[in-house]
């Protein structure tokens, strides 16, 4: 009798540690985050900009338009509609701009570069929002 007792307590234990441990183990695995898709993301655009390039001389321009994705379509209508978030983005990527030399931006690195300092700079400037992705309708360096 106190045989079957104890076993009876062993399998009660081992069964309540693996369903604990299995449960521990689904509650610290991550969860894959699925992406939205396209449809679902905003799109914030800009007038093209035309800024001097930081070559010596000074006589190098480039000419460039270009959209920012956001998560959501409210996020880009919010950032489309309150002036002094789309002028405070402009002013940035102005500056972001500004900073750049023509042979910097004539190769494809140098492209991705200068999407990647804006992305990171834009989602500073966004308080609770990330610039999912910058996008180039035009892209023109002056020689």
């Amino acid at each position: 009798m106190k045989k079957k007792l104890v076993v009876i307590v062993a399998a009660v234990l081992v069964l309540a540690g693996g369903g604990g441990g299995a449960w521990w183990w689904m509650k610290r695995a991550p969860v894959e985050a699925k992406e939205p898709p396209l449809e679902a993301r905003g799109l914030v655009s800009f007038e093209p900009f035309l800024v001097n390039l930081a070559d010596e001389g000074g006589n190098r321009y480039l000419k460039v338009t270009l959209g920012l994705v956001l998560p959501s379509v409210e996020d880009a209508k919010h950032v489309e509609e309150t002036a002094v978030v789309l002028s405070r983005l402009r002013s940035d990527i102005l500056e972001l701009l500004t900073e750049q030399s023509s042979t910097q931006l004539v190769s494809a690195e140098g492209k991705q570069a200068l999407k990647a300092a804006i992305k990171t700079r834009l989602s500073g400037a966004l308080e609770h929002k990330e610039v999912v992705d910058v996008l180039f309708s035009e892209f023109v360096v002056q020689f």
